[in-house]
């Protein structure tokens, strides 16, 4: 996080905002990348003045409803093929075990599981190829992809930037403890999202297991019957 933000400050603000799009574009297609941190480091500096949070929350809004519909399309067009593809080239994020919860979100959210995948580090890469993979209508996914992108992009980078300001106000003959407290605040952020993503990922597969509760006990004793009538014979 600090290297990032070092890296950062060396940018003029016109990089930092392209850098902020095309780093969350590229992810929301379907590609393992930072973005997260990006966004982070880059609310963070906004609280220094060095960039504006405005044009920082729009350069992460902006890549992140065009690059969940670029990879929208890329998934209607290369269906579940190109999602194991993917899976086999990157298996730590995508492979078949975090494809299958986030079908699985999907079975059970519907489009809604674009609008909260925003904030699920999971979702957040999946959304836009799953979607288009399971051809969810693009106009009830565009509504659900620009809410999303929209209220994850300016409410982080606001929130983030809120308590930068108040942490340089309440501490400015401290400078460097307040930037300390703003990136701990954005450490904290961060691990609840991943927190929250991680009882889903948790919750889903258990209800799932559930689900099929019912199923395998008449599978069992179906198995059963057959056993005990050779017996009896």
């Amino acid at each position: 996080m600090f290297d990032v933000q070092h890296w950062l400050v060396s940018l003029p603000p016109i990089a930092v905002y392209l850098l902020v799009a095309g780093v969350i574009g590229v992810e929301s297609m379907g590609i393992p990348l930072p973005g997260e941190i990006v966004l982070v480091s880059s609310a963070l500096l906004a609280a220094t003045g060095v960039v504006e949070p405005e044009w920082v929350a729009t350069a992460a809004a902006t890549g992140a409803i065009v690059g969940d519909s670029i990879g929208y399309a890329v998934g209607r067009r290369g269906g579940r093929p190109l999602l194991a593809r993917l899976g086999r080239r990157f298996p730590r994020h995508l492979g078949p075990a975090q494809l299958t919860r986030a079908e699985q979100s999907f079975a059970r959210h519907g489009v809604w599981a674009v609008f909260f995948g925003r904030f699920v580090a999971l979702l957040r890469i999946l959304a836009g190829p799953l979607a288009g993979a399971l051809h969810v209508p693009y106009r009830r996914f565009l509504l659900a992809n620009a809410a999303g992108g929209l209220v994850w992009a300016f409410g982080t980078t606001y929130l983030l930037f809120t308590v930068g300001r108040a942490a340089e106000h309440w501490l400015k003959d401290i400078s460097w403890a307040g930037l300390v407290l703003a990136v701990l605040a954005g450490l904290a952020s961060t691990w609840w999202l991943r927190r929250r993503a991680h009882r889903v990922s948790a919750a889903e597969p258990a209800e799932s297991a559930q689900s099929m509760g019912p199923a395998q006990a008449t599978e069992s004793a179906q198995t059963t019957g057959p056993a005990r009538t050779g017996r009896d014979r």
